[in-house]
């Protein structure tokens, strides 16, 4: 496959992405409305609880991908949150990689900050994804080397290079401990940036990057339906994008769970900051 055939590959598949995240979006606030309807979590019965929306609609909404999937990309292997799926597909074969509902806590909480995230791999490296958000519409997407957009319009990640002015997104792991040492390093960087965000989905938090909104994100512990999509579309807005490692190369300085997005003349001080700071022991 020669470049051209590869860019056409790409654009093609971020229109895919865009029409069957678009679908599904529309999909999760349906099956949010029917378990939840006006009611809060807390007055929600045992019977219709929080993990019942949560499963609800992450199923229903991957189902409905992998259905859409199967009509307009048969040939292709999908990889899912809920139900996994394809983790060695043939060379040069399509992966989709699939978050049904990214932000789960907020969807259940009736917080408007989550996403439908569909990426799209060939051979390990993102090539088109698609993030969409299902109250607001909004469009994120990028297809390789054609650049990033929100609702058609091009982004550009942040042109700030001082660490002390930078507002700096970052999420919290469900687990305990690790939750606890991801605080603990968040403490210790507070007195050194200029202020954080915690937006509870890591889809859109990249998007922010991406756009400009914030200056850096980083976490740990994401998995690959998290960050495949966003992390494109974080990359294609020109910034540094750092994804998480099966463990094998050098040690840079991060472990090999971190996810790292920055504008480009501040990645190389957030980062530093970061490692310093202790971010490879979480």
């Amino acid at each position: 496959m020669d470049d051209r055939d590869r860019s056409e590959l790409a654009v093609g598949l971020e229109k895919i992405a865009v029409e069957v995240a678009r679908e599904t979006a529309e999909l999760a606030l349906a099956v949010r409305d029917r378990v939840v309807g006006d009611r809060s979590v807390a007055d929600m019965t045992t019977k219709s609880s929080a993990t019942d929306v949560v499963t609800a609609g992450d199923r229903e909404c991957e189902a409905l991908v992998r259905e859409r999937l199967a009509v307009l990309r048969p040939d292709d292997a999908v990889l899912g949150e809920e139900e996994g799926g394809a983790t060695s597909p043939r060379p040069g074969q399509v992966r989709w990689v699939v978050d049904p509902i990214d932000g789960t806590v907020n969807y259940t909480h009736g917080l408007p900050w989550f996403s439908v995230s569909l990426g799209a791999e060939v051979d390990g490296r993102a090539v088109a994804g698609a993030v969409v958000e299902p109250v607001s519409r909004r469009v994120w997407s990028a297809a390789v080397g054609q650049g990033a957009r929100l609702d058609g319009r091009l982004l550009r990640a942040s042109s700030l290079a001082r660490v002390e002015l930078a507002v700096v997104g970052t999420g919290l792991a469900y687990d305990p401990d690790r939750r606890a040492r991801q605080a603990a390093l968040l403490g210790r960087v507070a007195g050194s940036i200029g202020d954080v965000r915690r937006q509870g989905c890591a889809s859109l938090d990249l998007c922010s990057v991406a756009a400009g909104w914030i200056d850096g994100f980083y976490e740990h512990g994401l998995k690959p339906w998290d960050w495949c999509a966003g992390a494109l579309i974080a990359e294609e807005a020109g910034a540094v994008v750092r994804r998480p490692s099966s463990g094998a190369g050098p040690d840079d300085g991060w472990g090999p769970e971190a996810t790292f997005a920055a504008g480009p003349a501040l990645a190389g001080p957030l980062a530093d900051l970061l490692r310093a700071a202790g971010a490879a022991q979480l």
